[in-house]
Parts: structure tokens; C-alpha cells; sequence
């Protein structure tokens, strides 16, 4: 009876100890955490070349681990429908700076005015896939958008 008495207090104290595993680098559902809003820095519009301009907001920013590396998925709020070729451009070069990987949520207008509608009806959804290598040595990913900017650290 003693026996199972003190090993049943043992597992408890063994699964008690995983509250603090799932909040640690450990778990590997915990790889990238939730985005944060984070503070947009001004951007030139022929500092990347591309013709589109930047989306007017960010609502999410995640990060989905893969076998070979990992999605960065941001889902963006342009002002009105019709908005089209969004993409993820990287601002700079492809090794971080202090392990800070940054782009640009860019996205084409309609070509026409279109209606506003619901927030629902406008949102674009773009990713990028990047391998273990260029993850390497980013400890954050971040994502401008015209008015916000939103950032996942590891």
C-alpha cells in the first residue's frame, strides 16, 4: 500500500512539473510564441524596389513549424476589397540583423474604387515558407504594415 501511495505522489509531482515545460523553449509547440504589436518603423517606397505599397494593417502574425523549417503566416487588413499579389519581401539581407528577421507585408490595389464592406470580406492572408537554415540564428520575426507592425520571438 505504501508502496503505491509514493509512487502515485511521484507521477503527480512528474506531471505537476509539465506546467512549467509548456511554457519553455522546450516544447515544441511553443517554438515561436504569440505575436506582439511591435513599433512600425517608417519605410521609403523605393527602399525595396517594389511597386506595391505596403498593407494598411496586420491583425495576425504566426509562425507554423514544419519538418524543414517553418510558415510565417500574417493576415492582413487592406482599406478596401479588391486588393490582390500580396507577398511577404524581406528588408535587407537574408542573414538577420541581432537575430531579427524583418519584412514588408506589400500588396497591390485594385485596379478600380472598390467597396469597403466587412473587416471579414477584406482580410489577405499571405505566406513564406523558410528552411532550418535561415532560422538558424533569428531569435524574432517581424512584419510592417503601413500603420502597425506585429513581431513573434522565440
Amino acid at each position: 500500500m505504501a508502496r503505491r501511495l509514493i509512487a502515485t505522489l511521484l507521477i503527480l509531482s512528474v506531471v505537476a512539473g509539465c506546467a512549467r515545460v509548456s511554457n519553455s523553449r522546450l516544447n515544441p509547440f511553443n517554438w515561436f510564441g504569440r505575436s506582439q504589436a511591435v513599433t512600425a518603423v517608417p519605410v521609403t517606397p523605393d527602399e525595396t524596389g517594389d511597386p506595391r505599397p505596403l498593407i494598411d494593417q496586420i491583425t495576425t502574425l504566426e509562425v507554423e513549424r514544419t519538418p524543414g523549417g517553418a510558415i510565417v503566416r500574417a493576415t492582413g487588413l487592406p482599406p478596401t476589397q479588391g486588393h490582390w499579389d500580396g507577398e511577404l519581401l524581406l528588408v535587407g539581407d537574408e542573414d538577420p540583423v541581432d537575430g531579427v528577421l524583418q519584412y514588408q507585408f506589400r500588396i497591390m490595389p485594385p485596379p478600380a474604387p472598390t467597396r469597403v464592406s466587412t473587416p471579414r470580406s477584406r482580410e489577405v492572408v499571405v505566406g513564406l515558407y523558410l528552411t532550418r537554415q535561415a532560422l538558424e540564428n533569428v531569435r524574432e520575426i517581424r512584419v510592417s504594415a503601413a500603420r502597425n507592425a506585429r513581431a513573434v520571438r522565440r
